[in-house]
């Protein structure tokens, strides 16, 4: 028998350091579906090993002072987001700024509003930390930008970012609080 009840939202809990092999698990099964078709094998594997090693993690959690955040459904870990506070634009209005680093939701999950969901609990701890906007990274071909501009993030600029002997062909999306 099915229900026509919505589904109950996820839970989405700030991660410790004792999450980081959950956030390596979901790390593990979205990294790959996500890039496969966007850069190459290679390319794809060293990011890997540089941004979600145990050691690595544990330095953006500490040193770097990224918050993770982890969403479960049905008790079980399904995706997560990381993002930190930005230093005041220079030039600018002096506006305080955070930037959302991370948000991934395993393959079979997505479709379902999850991403949505980790997303403003992103813009609700920034907002309420007192930032005035949220910028990301995204690949320039990666189809997750109609997703953040539905989300009303606009893109600012091009970049083109060094990862060790590769890059990373972005955009610099922000929505403004």
């Amino acid at each position: 028998m099915t229900s026509d009840a919505p589904a109950a939202p996820p839970r989405i809990e700030p991660a410790t350091l004792a999450d980081i092999p959950t956030i390596i698990r979901l790390a593990e099964a979205t990294w790959e579906p996500t890039y496969r078709f966007i850069i190459s094998e290679e390319q794809l594997e060293y990011m890997y090993r540089v941004i979600y090693s145990p050691a690595a993690l544990k330095r953006q959690m500490q040193e770097q002072h990224h918050v993770f955040l982890v969403a479960y459904v049905e008790g079980e870990p399904a995706g997560f987001a990381s993002f930190s506070p930005q230093p005041a634009e220079a030039g600018a209005d002096g506006a305080t700024g955070y930037k959302l680093h991370k948000i991934y939701v395993l393959p079979t999950r997505q479709g379902q509003g999850l991403g949505q969901h980790l997303i403003e609990a992103v813009e609700n701890a920034a907002r309420a930390a007192g930032g005035h906007f949220l910028d990301l990274n995204v690949n320039r071909y990666n189809p997750a930008i109609a997703f953040y501009e539905r989300r009303g993030f606009e893109r600012q600029r091009e970049v083109d970012v060094p990862i060790g002997p590769y890059f990373m062909n972005d955009y610099i999306m922000r929505k403004k609080f």
